[in-house]
């Protein structure tokens, strides 16, 4: 599809896991800011 595979992570945990979904979502968090925009997002085309 043209997308990085660093941006695209499954978890596999529990409903009892929250502090491992909190740890997921950081690292993705981070992962995204140091990654940069969406290259297949298209730029909004002000009017």
């Amino acid at each position: 599809m043209g997308i990085e595979p660093e941006r695209i992570e499954m978890f596999n945990m529990g409903a009892s896991d929250a502090p491992l979904f909190a740890a997921a979502c950081n690292e993705m968090t981070e992962r995204a800011k140091n990654l940069g925009p969406n290259p297949l997002k298209k730029e909004k085309v002000k009017p």
